[in-house]
């Protein structure tokens, strides 16, 4: 949030026709969506899927 909104305050400190933040805040809005998928919708825990990772953990 503090890196974008120093991103406008150079744009409209420079004066720029065009609102080039808006590709960086883009950008970091769809690595966000990307992580919120990922953190929020997680693949379904199965009893198959445990017996998998306790077999990759056992020496």
């Amino acid at each position: 949030m503090l890196v974008n909104s120093m991103l406008v305050v150079i744009w409209a400190i420079t004066g720029a026709a065009l609102f080039w933040p808006i590709f960086p805040i883009l950008g970091w809005g769809v690595g966000l969506a990307a992580n919120a998928w990922d953190v929020y919708r997680p693949d379904p825990v199965t009893e198959e899927r445990i017996q998998q990772e306790m077999g990759r953990l056992r020496p």
